[in-house]
């Protein structure tokens, strides 16, 4: 089934490039030249996955995610001119999924699309549910589900397959690299840091006190590590 993806800038030139290119590589493109829009063409066209200029009139990227987090959960990929880290990192925060700061190559921005795809893909087969689990924590792959005891927790598509690939493999560090390969299928240096910001989304939806974790550790000058033994309060 071709996947629909809404593109939101205010500049009608990247708009036109970006839908042409991504049509090319069969993609039905719609539109939406603010946030204001994107919503109104959110709604109507179920978008799979969003890619969301940060700074547009009329509801700027940030308002965007914010207001569309409480009608719908297509994954976002957001542009950012800027080139301060705390903008990058304060939409990861909101929920976007992945970043592209501009300027950007349409094929690194296509890599990034289907590699976001990918990881919302992942739905229930016919197979028995695979769990994983580590104290209270319980992540059902094929339901892309997860529990805190008793308590469902709703995670983005990457906060729920880093954690799978914690689980997977409890007590084994992983560096940042090899985690943001894990969830794009490419590594690209210099994008480290969103893997510190999913971590820090995941952690304040898994942990008691995200501030002293107990699952997901920091192994300092290497990356994370699910603990093989979570700590007990």
């Amino acid at each position: 089934m071709t996947k629909t993806i809404l593109v939101v800038d205010d500049m009608e030139s990247l708009r036109t490039m970006v839908k042409s290119y991504l049509s090319q590589e069969g993609f039905r493109v719609v539109t939406a030249a603010h946030g204001r829009e994107a919503l109104f063409v959110a709604r109507n066209e179920r978008p799979d996955l969003i890619i969301l200029d940060l700074m547009m009139p009329e509801l700027g990227g940030y308002d965007f995610i914010s207001a569309y987090a409480r009608e719908g959960d297509a994954p976002i990929i957001i542009l950012t001119a800027k080139v301060e880290e705390s903008d990058k990192v304060l939409g990861l925060e909101l929920g976007a999924d992945d970043y592209l700061t501009k300027p950007f190559s349409m094929r690194e921005l296509t890599a990034r699309v289907r590699a976001v795809l990918r990881r919302a893909d992942r739905t229930p087969g016919g197979a028995p549910s695979a769990l994983l689990r580590a104290g209270d924590l319980t992540l059902d792959r094929d339901r892309r589900e997860v529990m805190v005891g008793s308590s469902a927790v709703e995670l983005t598509p990457s906060e729920f397959d880093l954690l799978a690939t914690f689980l997977s493999a409890p007590g084994r560090v992983f560096s940042r690299l090899e985690l943001l390969d894990k969830l794009q299928g490419d590594a690209y240096e210099g994008y480290e840091r969103t893997i510190d910001v999913h971590i820090r989304n995941l952690r304040t939806k898994i942990e008691p006190d995200p501030r002293n974790p107990r699952y997901i550790v920091t192994v300092y000058g290497i990356g994370y590590r699910l603990l093989a033994e979570p700590v007990t309060a």
